[in-house]
């Protein structure tokens, strides 16, 4: 952009940057409301419409009274904040929270604060001037394409980005191999596929009753480890120099952990049916699970 003359480099790169907004702004209005949504608001018609839409079928009868019921029910709590912390919403509770957690201290949101500085850091590898800029765009755009990698890449991507820049990281460097410069930019990018977990899992295991309470916390949590870590990376990142991205890896092996016994899977589980279908068949959460709660749901789930 800096060899457009007449100053208008900075002009067109601003310009093209409101293209993303654009797109989103007009993909807004494609996008239709769910059918809890609208039940909640009173808009029955176009909410049994929707849900026949999703499912493709005409007869859906029995699971929209389903939700006009659970709807009912979330209504009838006066007090979401103290529900929320009750015994049986105690699963749900530790798995949004943590997995906010997980999200900052996994790197991700450090690796994107690192990509604002995007030109110094690669400049700081051995890329020249524009190869630093460059490679930033580059980073940028390989990002929105490797979010359909599997988060177990994201085991590789850190160990490689530390050890890369372990051994080319200097205090005066020199031009960065084609070789090396491209696997870092990949390496970064791939690192990058957390993110939306801990915004969409949150969504989908709390009951209505306390959903909307359950995802304020979750945003609560996140932005004040997204603040912790902010403050903290760029002191990390001149203590550890690379070592902060084994820093990065280590969490990862908890998170994983984490997620693999204490996570159940909620796959094609309907938000009414939770508390019978997956936590009261897990090993650890059916501990605070009491049958009281089932009876109730199962009481939402046949409209008796």
């Amino acid at each position: 952009m800096d060899r457009i003359k007449g100053g208008w480099g900075w002009r067109l790169s601003l310009g093209l940057g409101g293209l993303p907004a654009l797109l989103l702004t007009l993909g807004a209005f494609l996008v239709v409301d769910t059918p809890n949504s609208l039940i909640e608001r009173g808009h029955l018609e176009e909410g049994k419409s929707v849900l026949r839409k999703i499912r493709g079928i005409d007869n859906i009868e029995p699971e929209f009274l389903e939700l006009l019921d659970a709807s009912r029910v979330a209504k009838e709590v006066k007090h979401p904040f103290r529900n929320i912390l009750k015994r049986r919403n105690r699963s749900q509770l530790v798995i949004s929270i943590a997995l906010q957690v997980f999200q900052q201290f996994t790197g991700i949101n450090v690796i994107s604060l690192i990509m604002f500085y995007a030109p110094i850091l690669f400049n700081t590898l051995g890329f020249k001037n524009d190869a630093s800029l460059y490679s930033a765009v580059i980073t940028g755009a390989i990002n929105v394409l490797s979010t359909v990698v599997s988060i177990y890449s994201m085991f590789l991507s850190h160990v490689v980005i530390a050890v890369v820049m372990g051994m080319k990281m200097k205090d005066h460097p020199e031009e960065l191999s084609k070789g090396y410069a491209v696997l870092v930019v990949v390496m970064v990018c791939i690192c990058m596929v957390m993110g939306p977990l801990g915004w969409f899992i949150p969504s989908e295991i709390f009951p209505l009753e306390t959903r909307s309470v359950g995802q304020g916390l979750s945003v609560c949590v996140n932005f004040l480890f997204t603040f912790v870590i902010g403050q903290a990376v760029f002191s990390m990142l001149c203590l550890f120099r690379f070592g902060i991205f084994f820093f990065f890896y280590g969490w990862i092996l908890i998170m994983s952990t984490f997620v693999l016994f204490l996570f159940p899977e909620t796959k094609n589980v309907p938000i009414e049916e939770m508390a019978e279908r997956v936590w009261k068949q897990h090993w650890l959460w059916k501990r605070f699970i009491d049958e009281d709660d089932c009876v109730k749901e199962e009481k939402v789930v046949t409209g008796n």
